[in-house]
C-alpha cells in the first residue's frame, strides 16, 4: 500500500474546497422536489436553516477532532467521553445511518434511469438496482485508485450538469420572467404543518460536512482556518444548492414538481421543448450527470461503510467478518458484500423519502454524543490542539438541532429506529471487547488510512470510469495505427 502524500500546511482555500467537494454530490438530484410537495416555494428557507444547522455541527465535528486528534469521528468521542457501550451506539448508529444512505442510491439510480427507459416496470427496476449495486461491490472488493491528475477533470464532470441547469434556467428567467415569477405564487401553499420534515430531508443533502475535521496538523493556523472553512464552504454550498432549486422553481411549478422523480432532468426538457434538439442534449446531459454522480457517492459510500463497520470490528465490537480482509486485494471485501446484500434489500422493499429519513435520524444520534461529547472531554482534562471560539454555545446548540432533528422524524421511523438501535445490544454483548486486534487497531488509528479515508470521495469511482475510457481510446486508436 503506498503513502498518502499531503501537503504540510493546508490553507484556508484548501479545507474549504474540502468541505464543498465532500458536501456537494448526488444529493442535489434527489431532494430538490421533496420540499415542493411539503412546503412550496417556502422550502428555499429550509435549505438556508439546513445549512446552518450543518455548520454549527460541523464546528462541534471540529472541536472532537481537536480534543482527540489522533482517532476521528462519533464513535471514538462517544468511547472517549462514556465508555465502550456508548461508544458502540453510536458506531452501530452510525453504521446504520451510513447503511440506510446505501439503499438511497440504488433507489434514486433507477428513478434517473427511467428518465431515459420509462418503460421499466417493478421486476426490471429491481434488476436495475441489483446489478448497480453488483456493480459498485466488485468496484470496492478490488479497490482501484483513483489518479491523483484527474481530480479536477472530476470536478467538472460533477458540477458541469448543476452549472448548464443553473445558466438555462437563468435564460428561462430571462425571457420568461412573468412566468417564472408566477411560479412561486403563493408562497407558503402548505403552510407550515410539514417543516420539520422537509428539514429532515433536506438536511440530507448537507451530510458530508464532518471530512472537514481533519487533523489538525495538516492545518495552517487551525483555530482560525478550521471555523472559516466550515462556514465559508458550507456557506458556498448553500448557496449553489439555494440558486439551483430557485431555478428549478421558476422552471416548474411546485404542485407539478412535488411528483417528479427525476425533478432537474425533466425541468431541463420541459424548458426547452421548442428546442426538442437542444431539450434532448441538454436534459441528457443533465440526466447522466445525475447518473455518474448518484453512482459515485454510493460508491464512496459503500467504501466508507466498509471501513466503519471495519473499525469497530478491531476494537472487537462488531464481528470478525467485518475485519476479513482479501487476500489480493486487501479490503474488507466479506463486510463490503453484507453491507450491500442488506442494504439491496432495503433498497427494493423501501421508500426514498423513508430511507432518507431514517438515514437521517441514525446520524442525528452521532451527532448528539458527538456535540455533548465534548463537554464531558473538557471536564475529563482533554487538551485540544486548538479551541473554537464560542464555549460551549456551539456544542449546546449542536444538542439542540440534533435532538430537533430526531423529533421531526415520523413516529414509524423512530420506532423503528430505536429498534434497530436495541438490536444492536445482544451484539455488542457477544462482541465486547475483550482483546482488540492490534494490526487492525492500528489501520484504524494511524495518521495515514485516517487521510486516506478523508480524501477517498466519489472521485474514486469517477477516475477509475475515466480510467477506462482512456485505456479504450488507447486500444482502438492502437488498432487504427496496425
Amino acid at each position: 500500500m503506498t503513502g498518502v502524500k499531503l501537503k504540510s500546511e493546508l490553507t484556508l482555500f484548501d479545507v474549504t474546497n474540502l468541505v464543498v467537494g465532500a458536501i456537494i454530490g448526488a444529493d442535489i438530484y434527489v431532494a430538490s422536489a421533496f420540499g415542493a410537495g411539503l412546503l412550496g416555494p417556502l422550502s428555499l428557507v429550509v435549505w438556508v436553516i439546513a445549512g446552518i444547522i450543518a455548520i454549527v455541527i460541523a464546528l462541534c465535528f471540529a472541536q472532537c477532532a481537536a480534543l482527540l486528534p489522533k482517532v476521528g469521528g462519533p464513535y471514538a468521542y462517544a468511547h472517549a467521553a462514556w465508555g465502550a457501550f456508548a461508544g458502540f451506539i453510536v458506531g452501530w448508529s452510525l453504521w446504520l445511518a451510513e447503511w440506510m444512505s446505501l439503499a438511497v442510491f440504488p433507489v434514486a439510480f433507477t428513478q434517473y434511469l427511467m428518465f431515459f427507459l420509462p418503460g421499466l416496470n417493478l421486476i426490471l427496476q429491481a434488476v436495475v438496482k441489483v446489478l448497480f449495486v453488483a456493480f459498485l461491490v466488485v468496484t470496492n472488493i478490488v479497490g482501484v485508485r483513483a489518479a491523483g491528475k484527474t481530480n479536477d477533470v472530476l470536478t467538472l464532470i460533477k458540477l458541469a450538469p448543476l452549472v448548464l441547469f443553473a445558466a438555462i434556467g437563468a435564460l428561462y428567467f430571462a425571457s420568461n420572467a412573468a412566468s417564472a415569477t408566477a411560479n412561486f405564487s403563493p408562497i407558503s401553499p402548505y403552510g407550515f404543518g410539514n417543516f420539520g420534515l422537509a428539514l429532515v430531508l433536506i438536511f440530507w443533502a448537507y451530510a458530508g460536512f464532518e471530512i472537514s475535521t481533519i487533523p489538525a496538523e495538516e492545518i495552517k493556523d487551525p483555530a482560525r482556518t478550521i471555523p472559516k472553512a466550515i462556514i465559508l464552504g458550507i456557506s458556498i454550498v448553500t448557496v449553489f444548492y439555494l440558486t439551483t432549486n430557485f431555478v428549478l422553481f421558476g422552471m416548474r411549478r411546485f404542485d407539478v414538481l412535488r411528483w417528479d422523480t427525476t425533478p432537474l432532468a425533466t425541468a431541463t426538457t420541459n424548458v426547452l421543448s421548442s428546442m426538442p434538439a437542444f431539450a434532448a442534449v441538454a436534459g441528457a446531459i443533465v440526466g447522466v450527470g445525475a447518473l455518474v454522480s448518484v453512482a459515485g457517492s454510493d460508491e464512496s459510500g459503500m467504501i466508507g461503510t466498509s471501513r466503519l463497520g471495519y473499525a469497530l470490528a478491531a476494537d472487537g465490537l462488531f464481528p470478525r467478518i467485518f475485519a476479513k480482509i482479501h487476500p489480493k486485494f486487501k479490503t474488507p471485501y466479506l463486510g463490503i458484500i453484507v453491507q450491500a446484500t442488506s442494504a439491496l434489500i432495503a433498497a427494493i422493499v423501501g421508500r426514498l423519502d423513508t430511507l432518507i429519513a431514517t438515514s437521517v435520524f441514525f446520524m442525528a444520534i452521532a451527532y448528539v454524543a458527538t456535540s455533548a461529547s465534548i463537554f464531558s472531554l473538557r471536564r475529563k482534562g482533554a487538551e485540544a490542539q486548538f479551541h473554537l471560539k464560542g464555549g460551549f454555545l456551539i456544542p449546546s446548540l449542536g444538542v439542540i438541532f440534533s435532538i430537533y432533528l430526531i423529533t421531526q422524524c415520523a413516529l414509524t421511523q423512530i420506532a423503528l429506529g430505536v429498534a434497530l438501535l436495541l438490536a444492536g445490544v445482544p451484539m455488542y454483548i457477544k462482541y465486547s471487547p475483550k482483546k482488540e486486534i492490534s494490526e487492525l487497531k492500528e489501520a484504524l488509528v494511524s495518521r495515514e488510512s485516517r487521510m486516506k479515508r478523508a480524501y477517498s470521495q466519489e472521485e474514486r469511482f469517477l477516475a477509475n470510469v475515466l480510467r477506462h475510457i482512456k485505456r479504450l481510446y488507447r486500444k482502438v486508436e492502437t488498432e487504427k495505427q496496425t
